[in-house]
């Protein structure tokens, strides 16, 4: 009996854009370093002709739009408009991250260049009362900083939050709820400023002009920080999918003990994260607080009686009323915003941990 043997498969044709060749890894680094060898060569010999001093900006700026059009004509011709339009993107992209790196980087470590000469125990133990010259320390804003700060989150996280929920869980396409929101988004945008001179003016009713006081340093900070609240809480309740709450429901659960028990622990990273942007927003807000806190040399624990300092106010006093020498008073500012950017990015460590502690565990 004969066999008959199977007809071989012919294999699918490869598109043409499969058998384009692909550049080496190195060809971008090589470009890039070309492209700065070249740019840094030109600008050496602009350098010589003007007498002026070399342009760094202009020189990254330049080196990164040869880098891209270098990159993209290459790859168009040895790997084809595919990949070459993708190699484009990607180095725009990574020229926007570098770009938007370059003040982040900057800022931070000028501060921890000037600040860190003042960062002694002197600066932490001691504030500025009868203190001339060198020496002193910001012991009073700090703590008036975190008393001013806490009040106004004691005062904003709970209204945000509730509202928020309002927004979101009872109050779906009403009037009202249209209403809060369009109010919401007007508050985001106001002008610091506009939240102090409300505070003043609103204590300036029952306490007369002139008063200043940490508490009304605290209201102003909470108009500032209720919309963000709102925003961000909202964001992240919508998040949450309906079959949770519908499950909850199906099971005989309240309405807003679903809401305790399932859709808040579920979006409690989001939150918390929103709670810290919002707190971060204000912490080194100056302008209201001059209008309503004021500014003092001595310690004040006591929110609802006197002025009281907070760091923003003192890095702004020390700089703009320099005595002599007027590096002690530099220096005493420098430290103040180094010690206010640590101030946040510890509220943003402690915001994480408990976001990982408190949201859902995954695992099984």
């Amino acid at each position: 009996m004969t066999t008959l043997a199977p007809a071989p498969v012919k294999a699918a044709p490869v598109p043409e854009t499969l058998r384009s060749g692909r550049l080496a890894r190195w060809v971008p680094w090589a470009l890039l370093a070309a492209s700065l060898l070249v740019m840094l060569a030109v600008f050496l010999v602009m350098d010589g002709v003007s007498g002026g001093g070399l342009n760094y900006g202009g020189w990254l700026v330049t080196s990164a739009v040869v880098y891209l059009v270098l990159i993209t004509v290459i790859s168009s011709i040895v790997e084809g408009t595919r990949k070459a339009t993708d190699r484009f993107v990607t180095g725009l992209v990574t020229v926007a991250f570098l770009i938007a790196m370059v003040p982040l980087v900057s800022v931070a470590i000028t501060v921890v260049a000037n600040g860190v000469s003042r960062f002694d125990p002197l600066f932490f133990s001691n504030s500025m009362r009868n203190v001339v010259g060198p020496g002193g320390g910001a012991l009073h804003a700090i703590i008036g900083t975190l008393l001013v700060t806490l009040a106004a989150a004691v005062i904003s996280i709970p209204i945000g939050l509730m509202t928020a929920i309002y927004l979101v869980e009872y109050g779906k396409d009403n009037r009202m709820a249209r209403g809060i929101t369009f109010l919401v988004d007007v508050m985001t945008g106001i002008p610091s400023i506009v939240a102090g001179l409300f505070a003043y003016a609103l204590f300036a009713i029952f306490l007369g002009p002139g008063a200043r006081l940490g508490i009304m340093g605290a209201i102003a900070l909470a108009v500032l920080m209720i919309p963000v609240v709102v925003r961000s809480t909202e964001e992240m309740l919508r998040l949450v999918p309906n079959e949770l709450r519908e499950a909850s429901f199906a099971l005989g659960v309240p309405k807003w003990l679903t809401i305790v028990k399932v859709v808040l622990p579920t979006a409690i990273a989001g939150i918390t994260t929103g709670v810290m942007l919002s707190i971060s927003r204000v912490i080194g807000e100056t302008a209201p607080l001059l209008i309503t806190a004021g500014f003092t040399d001595s310690v004040n624990y006591n929110l609802f009686d006197g002025r009281m300092q907070t760091l923003p106010v003192y890095t702004y006093t020390q700089y703009a009323n320099q005595g002599i020498p007027p590096e002690a008073y530099t220096d005493r500012a420098w430290a103040a915003a180094l010690t206010l950017i640590l101030i946040v990015m510890l509220l943003n460590l402690v915001a994480r941990v408990i976001a990982k502690v408190f949201s859902p565990k995954t695992g099984r």
